[in-house]
């Protein structure tokens, strides 16, 4: 799986103005106000996956607790990948905007509120993945932020391309939460990946160690290889969504 440029997007850089930029890369926000959804987990699987794919990825933690942050101050980053923070509402276009111009896919953490920042962020965005454990209270949670995903393509007068990532699912079980929740989607006419991330100790593992999969020691990390498979699968299904979205741009 070779990255490549997906394009380029007009997309708004302040909040609200008629001021635009064109941004060559694409940005993927990963945002879901309810908390423990697997939002950060998501996020650094998808970086690392395309860094070590040969792509450069630029992680932007916009997520007050700084977990992808503290994972980078762990070492080693993946060649290609560099972490930056921003947790400001009134800079966060301007970071988005210029690591647009350094790497070729941008990735955002944002914070699990819904806020200015995110509200900015998310107009920013070329995709929105909306990580979700398969709960009522998390689709609760993922119902607020498709909420305000649709305001602001109404306001920026563009589609947001959007979709619902399961997380820490059962590899072996389809469970009857999973049915609900994936029902109700199904229903409200939401998009949602096919590939879900299973919940792997070598998942969690990442922000003990720092580093990639490919850094942990598989005789002390359980099913590594089979985590391996799953953050291949995703990422691949994400680069898949984007080149979709370049050819119907």
């Amino acid at each position: 799986m070779k990255p490549k440029a997906t394009g380029s997007y007009q997309i708004a850089t302040s909040s609200q103005t008629a001021t635009r930029k064109v941004l060559k890369m694409p940005v993927i926000s990963f945002a879901n106000p309810k908390g423990g959804a697997g939002k950060s987990t998501s996020a650094l699987i998808l970086a690392t996956q395309l860094a070590e794919s040969g792509g450069t990825v630029e992680v932007i933690d916009a997520d007050p607790e700084q977990w992808i942050r503290q994972w980078a101050a762990l070492g080693p980053e993946p060649k290609g990948l560099s972490v930056t923070s921003c947790t400001s509402s009134e800079q966060i276009v301007e970071a988005i905007a210029e690591a647009a111009q350094r790497a070729q896919f941008v990735i955002v953490d944002l914070e699990g509120t819904a806020s200015l920042l995110v509200a900015q962020a998310v107009g920013m965005s070329d995709l929105v993945l909306i990580p979700l454990q398969a709960s009522t209270m998390d689709a609760k949670g993922a119902a607020k932020t498709l909420k305000l995903i649709r305001n602001q393509s109404v306001m920026l007068r563009r589609p947001i391309r959007h979709s619902v990532v399961f997380t820490r699912t059962n590899a072996a079980i389809l469970t009857r939460s999973m049915k609900n929740v994936r029902h109700q989607l199904s229903e409200a006419q939401v998009g949602v990946l096919e590939t879900a991330i299973v919940e792997r100790a070598a998942f969690r593992d990442l922000f003990d160690f720092g580093g990639g999969l490919s850094d942990l020691d598989p005789d002390l990390v359980s099913n590594l290889d089979k985590a391996k498979e799953n953050a291949r699968q995703f990422a691949g299904e994400v680069v898949r969504s984007l080149r979709k979205m370049e050819e119907l741009a």
